[in-house]
């Protein structure tokens, strides 16, 4: 009896994309119970690549920049934010772990700061309400009446450095 699994996709090459989607091949995966499924079965070979595994089965991907985004940012009642991620999980957000990327994108640390997700652009508009700067070069971010600065990625090295970016 053959095994239920990734038969379907199997064949193509799935990917998770900067645009918070998962593709197999160039079509984008539609079905939001197959993706979310996959957002939340994603692991982490040693080697820093990346794969799915529902159940038994399990099947290559590819990355484009992160294995999650932040769809969502809301304020969580106390003076801070709750991001929620692709795999529908809710944290509380770290602002200390708040970076500009290349391109300007803005990024922060996950799931216990073992990952790095990227900022889709509603949830980063929501936020940017609480951006600050002094000087037109370096942000911040005003929570609860404290500033905590945006740091500069190490592979933002040569962007530009204004203000983070909606991509």
């Amino acid at each position: 009896m053959a095994r239920a699994g990734f038969y379907a996709v199997e064949s193509g090459k799935i990917s998770f994309r900067r645009d918070g989607n998962w593709y197999s091949d160039a079509e984008r995966i539609d079905n939001p119970r197959i993706a979310l499924l996959f957002s939340r079965s994603i692991r982490r070979n040693p080697d820093g690549s990346y794969y799915l595994q529902v159940a038994e089965e399990r099947a290559s991907i590819t990355v484009e920049d992160t294995p999650y985004v932040v769809r969502t940012v809301e304020d969580d009642g106390r003076g801070g934010f709750t991001i929620v991620t692709n795999d529908d999980a809710r944290e509380p957000l770290d602002p200390a772990t708040l970076e500009v990327g290349a391109d300007n994108v803005l990024y922060c640390a996950v799931k216990e700061g073992a990952y790095r997700a990227r900022f889709l652009r509603h949830a980063y508009y929501h936020l940017a309400e609480h951006f600050a700067t002094d000087d037109g070069e370096n942000f911040a971010i005003l929570i609860g009446g404290r500033r905590y600065r945006i740091r500069l990625a190490p592979d933002a090295a040569s962007a530009d450095r204004g203000a983070p970016s909606t991509h």
